[in-house]
């Protein structure tokens, strides 16, 4: 039993404990999911969490975003709306930009999967002490992926 508390035990909790403290639940709720994994015999599916759960969790992200118009509550009006004002068509630019960054923070973290450490560590940062919300890590990568110049 004592085996299981080896120092990434630890490192969860104290972010939990930190998280929770900085009143960021989200991520407080992330770390207790993987401490729970680690106690339990579910331990045996980080290895799928770690190949898939990016994957996964971005798919529930994007099912999310689009339950107005699965709902019924976006109308097509609505959509054609967007092409209207200036700030809505900056929206959808930046959207595009902000995909675009994403799919080159994957590709950088495939090509360098060191750098995930820094961008995790800069990512709890920013949750922890700025009330940010931890979504940044790939867009931080694409962000990288400029500034260092990797594709």
């Amino acid at each position: 039993m004592f085996a299981q508390f080896d120092i990434s035990f630890f490192l969860l909790l104290g972010l939990a404990a930190l998280c929770y403290l900085t009143h960021n639940n989200t991520v407080t709720f992330a770390v207790l999911l993987l401490l729970m994994f680690k106690l339990t015999p579910l331990a045996a599916y980080f290895p799928f969490l770690n190949k898939y759960g990016l994957t996964i969790g971005i798919v529930i992200l994007t099912a999310a975003m689009m339950v107005p118009l699965a709902d019924g509550s976006l109308k097509v009006a609505d959509i054609l709306r967007s092409f209207t004002t200036w700030q809505s068509i900056v929206a959808i630019v930046v959207g595009i930009l902000v995909s675009w960054l994403g799919t080159r923070g994957i590709s950088l973290i495939g090509a360098h999967p060191t750098i995930v450490n820094g961008l995790i560590i800069g990512t709890l940062i920013g949750v922890a002490f700025f009330k940010g919300v931890p979504v940044g890590p790939l867009i931080a990568a694409g962000i990288l992926s400029l500034l260092i110049g990797k594709n």
